[in-house]
Order: C-alpha cells, then structure tokens, then sequence
C-alpha cells in the first residue's frame, strides 16, 4: 500500500497561486503582453499612456481578491469596480480582450490547470459585469 497524500489544499486561491510574488509576477506578465501583443491593441489603448499605477492597483486589487492582503483596500477603500470602471468605454472587445490576455499570462506564468480554469470563469464574470456598452 502506498502512503496517501494528506497534505490540506490550499486555503485561498491567493495560497495555490504562491503569494505576493506569483501575483505580481501574473500582473506585469499581464500588463507585458497588453504592451507587447496586436491581439490587445483596444485593451491597451483604454489604459492611456502609462501602465505604472494599473500594475499596482491590479496587483494590489488581486491580492486581496484571491484571498490575501487587502492591500488595495487598505490603501482605496471598497474596489468599486463597477463605478470605477464607468468613465473607460468597456464593450465585448475590451472584455474578450482582458479575459484573453489575462488567460494567456496565466499559462505564462504557469498557474495550475485547475485553478487557471477556475480564475477564468470569475474573470469572465466580473469583466462582464463591467461592461459599460453593448459591442
């Protein structure tokens, strides 16, 4: 007979990922792609000129979302996201586009195959709540 495994799955999606450095490592290799890929081109331009402060509010956003440190929070108050996402024009494209480019920084940065699948579908979610227009 061989031994079960019975180390405790991870707590928090924050955990199974690996903590601050495996966020911010998902984060800039997001934000790397948006910079660097055609098939984002809507996505980025929604961002103006700089991505500086989005890496750290996202970084800090997701931290807290996946369980961790509520460090955008502590630094914003409620993420609102809804009413702060209002004033940038958000239809299917720049939906599709973030779920994508997110999806493909996931890979990248090699989040586990369940959690990734499990990730995708809340962002799919949420960045569809987003939506401000309908294309």
């Amino acid at each position: 007979m061989q031994p079960s495994d019975t180390s405790a799955p991870p707590a928090t999606p924050y955990e199974w990922l690996g903590g601050e450095p495996a966020v911010r490592q998902l984060v800039d290799r997001f934000y790397d792609l948006m910079d660097l890929e055609p098939a984002y081109a809507e996505l980025r331009a929604a961002h103006g000129s700089t991505l500086d402060d989005a890496r750290d509010k996202l970084f800090w956003f997701l931290c807290g979302w996946l369980g961790g440190p509520d460090h955008y929070q502590e630094r914003f108050g409620h993420p609102r996201l809804r009413a702060r996402h209002l004033p940038f024009s958000i239809g299917i494209k720049e939906r599709d586009q973030w779920v994508a480019c997110m999806d493909q920084a996931m890979a990248e940065t090699q989040v586990p195959p369940d959690l990734r699948a499990r990730l995708n579908q809340s962002f799919m979610n949420t960045a569809d709540w987003m939506r401000n227009r309908g294309g």
